[in-house]
């Protein structure tokens, strides 16, 4: 584990490994230009200006986001290239919100539906700038995003509302497991989907730029054709998840949650300060407990109450003593990051910097 934890730290805290975030940044940024893919990450993972601004400085085009919040939160500080990957359903509030972000930076925004496409047409008309739309496809996540042949309905709506409609995109979640095949099954799935929704799309006479798709799971298992755009996000820190499934190793860890042993109530047994309100309460079927102790790799977390993690041990190994600081990797970054207000960033055992969580709590 790179992240040696600083003396006296206030736990529980997100600590980042500066070098070795770094390092996965370049890593996926060479990756993607060897291959011939823009890389548009995806900022939900980190939510923080100075990782979207190390993203860019490394040749990314512009940052994905979840949210109209996020979107705000990161045009606010700078970043004027930013996708809505996400089939955004406008209230009165929000179609206003999203009109002012048209009228200053350039925007795309996901649809998925003729009165989606709608509505936005209608949020964003004449605005300062056009109104990029990219058509969401399912590649087998079974989540959102319509059949490729469906494409071309929604395309044409948005066409038809004013919207200027670029290109297709997916998200291929059913490339988490631990079977490097099924990453390799999803990469191949996004390629087919989308290059027939891309063909849909193109045979109504739609100018198709953008063929978006790609994930952490599925990196390295890309294939240049018809995907030219990749929106990976969890790499920068990876998780739990990541190095269960053998997406990264234990030297690809950007983050922890650093905690205290509050309590060792028996030989086999302790209890850490940090719960759900720090670590989030994913469950990740690839990962016994609730995340991954480098200190303790034989350990699991069993119980997680809001503010304690309990760990267990296998007989015969040794546990911390009462008061010592232990690292968590959690099982799905995201969620961490979203309910910290900011991240130590520690070198040499030293806190050398603290990053706000710019898009913090940006959910809507």
């Amino acid at each position: 584990m790179a992240i040696l934890l600083p003396d006296g730290l206030a736990t529980p805290a997100l600590v980042v490994d500066p070098d070795v975030l770094e390092s996965n940044i370049e890593r996926m940024a060479e990756a993607s230009r060897a291959q011939g893919f823009v890389l548009r990450p995806h900022a939900k993972a980190h939510k923080c200006a100075q990782i979207g601004d190390l993203q860019l400085r490394a040749g990314a085009r512009g940052l994905s986001v979840a949210t109209i919040g996020e979107a705000e939160a990161f045009a606010r500080v700078g970043v004027d290239d930013l996708f809505i990957a996400y089939p955004v359903w406008l209230d009165a509030d929000k179609a206003q919100r999203l009109r002012r972000l048209a009228d200053r930076i350039a925007l795309r925004v996901g649809v998925e539906s003729i009165e989606g496409a709608q509505r936005l047409g209608n949020a964003v008309h004449g605005s300062a700038r056009p109104v990029e739309v990219l058509v969401e496809v399912d590649s087998g996540s079974r989540r959102t995003g319509v059949q490729p042949h469906m494409a071309g309905e929604v395309g044409k709506a948005a066409a038809d509302a004013g919207l200027l409609v670029a290109g297709v995109f997916t998200f291929p979640g059913h490339g988490y497991g631990h079977d490097a095949r099924a990453r390799e099954h999803a990469a191949r799935d996004e390629e087919r989907t989308l290059g027939q929704a891309a063909q849909v799309l193109r045979d109504l006479g739609l100018d198709v730029r953008v063929v978006s798709g790609g994930s952490t799971p599925t990196a390295g298992q890309w294939q240049p054709g018809a995907v030219n755009e990749l929106r990976p996000g969890v790499y920068v820190f990876n998780d739990a998840t990541q190095l269960a499934i053998g997406t990264c190793g234990v030297e690809d860890l950007a983050l922890v949650a650093a905690s205290t042993v509050i309590s060792v109530p028996a030989p086999d047994r302790f209890v850490l300060d940090v719960g759900s309100k720090a670590l989030g309460s994913d469950r990740s079927p690839w990962v016994t407990g609730h995340g991954y102790l480098p200190q303790f790799p034989q350990g699991s977390i069993t119980g997680l109450w809001e503010h304690h993690a309990v760990v267990r041990l296998p007989e015969g190994v040794r546990g911390p003593r009462l008061g010592s600081v232990v690292a968590v990797v959690p099982n799905h970054i995201c969620t961490p990051v979203n309910l910290a207000d900011e991240l130590l960033v520690v070198r040499d055992r030293k806190v050398i910097d603290r990053w706000q969580v710019t898009a913090r709590g940006a959910n809507t």
